[in-house]
């Protein structure tokens, strides 16, 4: 059986797509087959795509939980890392495993240790950290800014930019709080790719108002190291808008028909930046052709 029909049948691959996508050219977001978006009368519960033979995405089916979270899985020589676990709703660990065991038979059963860490800590990205917890050489990081910043080396959180060796593969790993104090974007080199958690996406990328300066600083910290690194595209959490700009689907909406493309422009970040910068008192909802600025009420303490 090929490799794609065996994961086909372990569910991994909806009806909609294929698992591989072709290379794309530089300056060119990778090019992915239709993702599952809750249109179908039936659907896998997780459907993979893969970036290269070192890198997966896994999108949770909206049938799950509204949230429809993308989980990136990024192998090197002695280390993979997951960012984020899901939203629930399903067990994540499974497809995770599938996915590490075909990698590891690709390489002659190179033993990988695996990290799970996150873009934040919101509910919808870890969801699934229990079922890793007692998973044999394997690490959680924890989800405050300090035990990010102590796992990746960050010193001065969150001013300076950590840099994390898979084996063979060194992530840059940016701190960009306000959405939530310990959000980080992590740049691959290799594939030139940014994963941009809840920071940077096709949706409404909220902001508490009490956190608009420090998301206003952690924009203009993207934008400074996006200048001095090549990114290809950025790819984020989440997809909540449509193909027509500027429109997105209702709060928790079931189904995602004609969703927008999961791969951002770089230019994206010089958008995030000008509207984060207008940004008055009190701050209002800032709605963009790939994105919404999305101020909302304070969270509350604890």
């Amino acid at each position: 059986m090929s490799r794609v029909g065996a994961l086909r049948r372990a569910g991994m691959i909806g009806a909609a797509g294929a698992l591989l996508v072709a290379a794309a050219p530089a300056g060119v977001g990778p090019r992915f087959a239709p993702w599952i978006d809750g249109t179908a009368a039936t659907e896998p519960q997780a459907q993979v795509q893969r970036i290269d033979a070192d890198s997966f995405v896994i999108r949770q089916s909206v049938k799950t939980n509204f949230e429809a979270p993308f989980l990136y899985l990024l192998f090197g020589k002695d280390r993979a890392l997951l960012i984020d676990s899901g939203a629930g709703g399903l067990a994540i660990r499974p497809t995770v495993e599938r996915l590490i065991a075909d990698w590891r038979a690709q390489h002659g059963g190179r033993a990988i240790h695996l990290i799970v860490a996150h873009s934040h800590g919101h509910g919808d990205h870890h969801a699934g950290d229990a079922e890793f917890r007692d998973r044999p050489d394997t690490e959680v990081v924890g989800l405050k800014p300090a035990d990010v910043a102590a796992f990746f080396g960050i010193g001065d959180w969150p001013r300076r930019i950590g840099r994390y060796d898979l084996g063979g593969r060194m992530l840059d790993i940016v701190p960009t709080p306000g959405h939530e104090p310990a959000h980080i974007m992590i740049y691959d080199a290799r594939t030139r790719l940014l994963f941009s958690g809840d920071m940077l996406y096709a949706g409404r990328l909220y902001v508490p108002t009490d956190h608009i300066a420090t998301f206003r600083a952690s924009a203009d910290r993207l934008a400074t190291f996006a200048a001095t690194h090549p990114i290809r595209a950025l790819l984020g959490a989440h997809i909540e808008m449509t193909t027509t700009p500027g429109q997105d689907y209702a709060m928790k909406a079931a189904a995602h028909p004609a969703e927008h493309a999961l791969a951002l422009p770089t230019s994206a970040i010089g958008a995030l930046k000008k509207v984060a910068d207008a940004e008055g008192s009190p701050p209002t909802i800032q709605r963009q052709d790939d994105f919404i600025l999305y101020p909302v009420p304070p969270r509350p303490a604890g």
